[in-house]
Formats: structure tokens, sequence, C-alpha cells
């Protein structure tokens, strides 16, 4: 996956890892949890955890956060307006 540029707020320990997944990478992502983007959490393009990373309508966003449990936790997120 490919790193984009981040904000310095995207730096901070309490804000967990955001990527902004390739069209292919989507595909799998979606095809992986047979669903679609409409059915995927929703992140508004205008985030703060999203600055400086040139994302647009309809990109899929990959949150990595730290988990005590099992070590790390993956979610996805649609971007929208």
């Amino acid at each position: 996956m490919k790193k984009k540029e981040s904000s310095i707020i995207s730096k901070h320990v309490l804000v967990p890892l955001h990527e902004v997944l390739t069209e292919r990478e989507a595909k799998e992502v979606l095809k992986r949890f047979h669903t679609d983007k409409e059915k995927l959490p929703k992140i508004r393009v205008d985030d703060p955890a999203l600055r400086g990373m040139n994302v647009k309508k309809g990109d899929i966003i990959k949150i990595t956060r730290r988990s005590p449990v099992s070590g790390k936790a993956i979610s996805y997120r649609v971007v929208i307006e």
C-alpha cells in the first residue's frame, strides 16, 4: 500500500494509522467481505485524520489501531463529502 503525506495530527500517538487503498486493494477488500462501498462505515473527506492525504469521495481508507487483545485491529471506511 502506498503511504501518503500526512499532517501533524495524523502523527499523534492517539490517532490510528490511516491509509488510502488502491483501486485493486479496495476491490479485494469488498470481495473478501462480500459487501459494497455503500455498506461500509463512512468518514468525511474533511476529517482531520485525512488531512494531507489527497483523498476523494469514494476512496476506501484502511484504519489500523493498536488493540490490547489482538495486537492490531483493522477497519475500513469509505470517504464521503
